[in-house]
């Protein structure tokens, strides 16, 4: 469990990580805040606490590696290397206009400090994940984790399961899986789409260890992450429970807001509903 000076001290910053969110899809007139939102709190422990990261120095050769599978969900990741230190927050403002090195989708291409690999083309994020897990594990013997950020409807995906099977198999204790399991995809709730659960009882049959969480108590995230580190033999899945939109009251639940940017008067009353000034919407654009 958190002490109190450290639970504030996340909280501040996730709300923090929500502002960004809002302003840099309103600025940019296009994005995904929904799913971005919801990965503010588990993204703030993760970060802040669990990896171990340098961004004075982001290509450490001992570093953890997260890598984003979910990549529309950029916005959040953005904001949380900028929160780091990773690369100047103004540049936030710069997010999907020509020649950013903040795209759409997370690209590594592009130089920004933090990136690992492109990604976006859901399904492919896990995969990758297990190959560099394989290759810390058995050939570097090394003690480096990769952290694997998925989306539930990205979980429909038949090559997700192929690499869950894989991961079982080679015993991949230094991989952990983040559900973002908001029940929401862009084309309405995921059950009705198509159903993924029940996923203890599926990553369990593959041979992985299923921890649920509440993925917007810190505390919980904090304990998830601490019995992630505790696992031998065989990866983690942590399936944070998750509202799609958290902190924006007329996002919350609403699949619409997958992948739409709100507008001027709607990005102002999210910036109310987070407690900011209105004119912090506008200050330090570039």
């Amino acid at each position: 469990m958190l002490d109190e000076k450290t639970r504030e001290r996340f909280s501040e910053i996730a709300r923090r990580i929500r502002f960004d969110i809002i302003k840099m899809t309103y600025h940019a007139g296009s994005g995904h805040p929904g799913g971005s939102l919801s990965i503010a709190d588990i993204l703030t422990v993760l970060y802040f606490k669990y990896l171990r990261h340098k961004p004075e120095n982001p290509n450490w050769e001992e570093r953890d590696i997260v890598i984003l599978s979910k990549g529309h969900a950029c916005p959040a990741l953005y904001a949380v290397l900028a929160e780091a230190g990773y690369y100047p927050r103004e540049e936030m403002w710069t997010l999907r206009k020509f020649g950013s090195r903040l795209q759409g989708h997370p690209a590594k291409d592009k130089g920004l400090p933090g990136i690992e690999v492109s990604t976006g083309s859901l399904g492919q994020g896990l995969s990758i994940a297990v190959g560099a897990a394989m290759a810390f594990k058995y050939m570097d013997n090394s003690d480096r984790r990769v952290y694997a950020i998925l989306g539930d409807g990205e979980m429909q995906e038949g090559q997700i399961w192929e690499a869950i099977m894989a991961a079982g198999h080679y015993h991949l204790d230094n991989l952990v899986a983040i559900v973002d399991n908001n029940n929401l995809q862009i084309d309405g709730f995921v059950p009705d789409v198509m159903n993924i659960h029940p996923l203890p009882d599926k990553f369990r049959s593959f041979n992985w260890e299923p921890i649920e969480a509440d993925g917007h108590d810190l505390d919980a995230i904090d304990d998830a992450f601490a019995k992630a580190l505790e696992i031998r033999g065989k990866p983690a899945a942590l399936i944070f429970h998750t509202i799609k939109g958290r902190g924006v009251s007329y996002m919350e639940n609403e699949a619409q807001w997958h992948g739409k940017a709100p507008n001027r008067e709607l990005a102002l009353r999210a910036v109310q509903d987070l407690g900011f000034p209105a004119e912090a919407l506008d200050r330090d654009i570039v």
